[in-house]
């Protein structure tokens, strides 16, 4: 996908878990209210390093959807900044409560003047349709677009974050916090490796959000104001991800169905990817503030990897 806003290097204060570790937590029916959970999700029985070869960022983790295993992991319950990854839940929402038909108009709010901003190139006024925000908002990283699909859902930009949080709760990511649906820095916007896990997992489930976050590249016609002096105009977005671009080597025998960059100078780089192997078994992959760019990709590959026993 691409890259944008804010992980982190991790924060002073880490969460604290029972002291039976998150198994305890997805057991307790009164917590998370949810029937069968723990019996779906990959369980670590403690937060210990494991299988961290090959792999330099501040907190990663390796799932195994089908076999219910965590493979690797490395801070999975440190609280970092989740940068553009955020909007791997911005869209799930989108999915789930919108109509992708719908014609939306690009508010005021989407004019966003972060340096360093990663944008779909919309201007207020425009209208598209929810499907085009979700390839705006996931192919070229768009900031612009996630404020208009926050506006669409919620009226603004704070209701929708308060939905983000009831949302991630309800999926039992509950050290989580979000302040907007974009990602850019923010001291009480934060997840955690697992929490990621969590939300991705059930993004993973549905097939339209699979299409988009594995677009390589998207064009579309985007209606312009009333007053602009060209009532349409054509805009084709590109995904800025690595491996989707080819300029890196994913794992060998690997192949990503689905994925979300991030990356801000205080964040590091960020990814997060689902794949299967060749025998059809799916996992999900995610690296937390990996320091250098190039180093983002040969971790995880390496880590993705680790699904053959690399």
């Amino acid at each position: 996908m691409l890259l944008l806003s804010g992980c982190t290097k991790s924060f002073d204060d880490p969460y604290t878990f029972p002291e039976n570790g998150l198994e305890e937590l997805v057991q307790n029916d009164s917590a998370l209210k949810l029937s069968g959970f723990a019996s779906e999700l990959c369980v670590p029985k403690e937060d210990a390093d494991l299988n961290t070869d090959g792999v330099n960022a501040a907190a990663f983790g390796l799932f195994s959807l089908d076999d219910k295993e965590v493979l690797s992991q490395h801070n999975i319950y440190t609280k970092v900044y989740p940068a553009s990854t955020t909007k791997i839940l911005t869209c799930l929402i989108a999915l789930e409560r919108g109509d992708l038909d719908a014609e939306v108009t690009v508010p005021e709010s989407s004019r966003i003047t972060v340096s360093g901003s990663s944008m779909a190139d919309l201007e207020p006024g425009d209208t598209l349709t929810l499907r085009e925000l979700l390839y705006g908002l996931m192919v070229p990283s768009g900031n612009d677009a996630a404020e208009a699909i926050a506006a669409y859902i919620s009226g603004d930009s704070g209701s929708f974050a308060e939905l983000m949080n009831a949302t991630a709760k309800k999926l039992g990511a509950t050290h989580s916090h979000f302040m907007n649906p974009h990602g850019l820095p923010d001291p009480e916007h934060y997840t955690t490796v697992y929490d990621m896990y969590l939300i991705f997992k059930e993004a993973m489930k549905n097939e339209e959000f699979r299409k988009i976050s594995s677009t390589v590249s998207y064009t579309c016609t985007v209606n312009t104001a009333e007053n602009s002096r060209n009532p349409q105009r054509e805009v084709t977005w590109t995904s800025g991800n690595g491996f989707y671009n080819q300029k890196f080597p994913f794992a060998d025998n690997m192949n990503i169905v689905a994925g979300k960059t991030g990356h801000t100078s205080a964040a590091g780089f960020c990814l997060v990817l689902g794949e299967n192997d060749d025998s059809g078994k799916e996992y999900i992959s995610i690296i937390f503030n990996s320091p250098i760019y190039e180093q983002l990709y040969a971790s995880m590959k390496n880590l993705a990897g680790k699904s053959n026993g690399n």
